[in-house]
């Protein structure tokens, strides 16, 4: 399906019934409605970072909404689209933490040094969030961090807001790392993630485990 070690890891999951029933959903739905991201870029966070390549974890809901906006990486948007208001936050946040003044709002770089932008739900509906809720997504994109869990090589995985924290459950390997703060959308921002970090305590891991850090 995907070309990638991730075939072989998600073989089950692709011959499971949950899994058929969600393709029909899916298809269906872009028949028939306005979806996104576009049909193709659906399963492009794990195009993009590999089972073996994975160093960090990036957890997102559902995709952005609005037309033009999700291309199938978690907080990412398509260079020309007005960057939305949780990505201006992670971009400030980075500029504090490392200096690093970032206008380049599609991530693809990220995901291309090992960072997986998974969002738990996959598609949406146009101007709907949450459209695609209890479809089936959610047990495979948990499925992948349970297999990313057994995973020999340590990942960091990063929680931003209540959604993602409630996934810390299925990381029970002690030799993973969690980061965690509030959500940088401008509802939670300043209640903790501005201030948390998270990519100099990323690099920090990476380089203390001999493993080259993000570009970020």
């Amino acid at each position: 399906m995907i070309n990638k070690k991730w075939d072989e890891v998600l073989k089950d999951d692709l011959k499971q019934d949950y899994f058929r029933k969600l393709g029909i959903f899916v298809k269906n739905e872009y028949r028939t409605k306005r979806c996104f991201p576009p049909y193709e870029n659906i399963f492009d966070a794990l195009r993009f970072t590999d089972y073996d390549e994975v160093k960090v974890v990036i957890l997102g809901q559902d995709p952005y909404h609005g037309l033009g906006e999700a291309h199938g990486l978690s907080f990412s948007v398509k260079e020309g689209v007005p960057i939305p208001p949780s990505l201006q936050n992670i971009f400030k946040e980075l500029e504090d933490d490392l200096g690093i003044k970032r206008t380049k709002s599609d991530l693809t770089d990220w995901a291309k040094e090992g960072v997986l932008l998974l969002n738990s739900i996959m598609t949406v509906q146009k101007d709907r969030p949450l459209s695609h809720k209890d479809q089936g997504w959610e047990i495979f994109t948990d499925n992948i961090i349970k297999y990313l869990n057994d995973r020999e090589k340590p990942v960091i995985f990063v929680l931003w807001g209540s959604f993602a924290r409630s996934k810390k459950s299925l990381i029970t390997n002690k030799r993973h790392y969690i980061i965690e703060s509030p959500h940088p959308s401008p509802l939670s921002a300043y209640r903790g993630f501005f201030g948390s970090k998270p990519f100099s305590k990323i690099n920090k891991i990476l380089s203390e485990n001999g493993e080259k850090p993000i570009n970020w």
